[in-house]
């Protein structure tokens, strides 16, 4: 993916969602993937797809179970009618 790649779909991401706070880099070394920061804090990977001429890129966010807030308290639910 280009220079021009990653600032194009890095400039739509900013807008689209609002936030500067996003970063698009390339990778450290060829063949590696093209991760997406929020500040500091990778939060997943872009990828390009050139089919028959039609170029889309494509965002796969990875969030771990342990970044989430814990689950909320359940309460009693009541049995339901028939």
């Amino acid at each position: 993916m280009t220079p021009t790649d990653i600032a194009r779909v890095q400039t739509y991401l900013r807008r689209i969602l609002g936030s500067d706070r996003i970063t698009i880099a390339p990778p450290a070394k060829s063949g590696l993937s093209v991760e997406i920061s929020v500040q500091d804090e990778v939060i997943g990977t872009l990828h390009r797809d050139d089919e028959e001429g039609e170029v889309s890129y494509s965002v796969h966010l990875t969030i771990l179970d342990e970044d989430l807030p814990p689950p909320p308290k359940t309460a009693v639910t009541a049995k339901p009618r028939r």
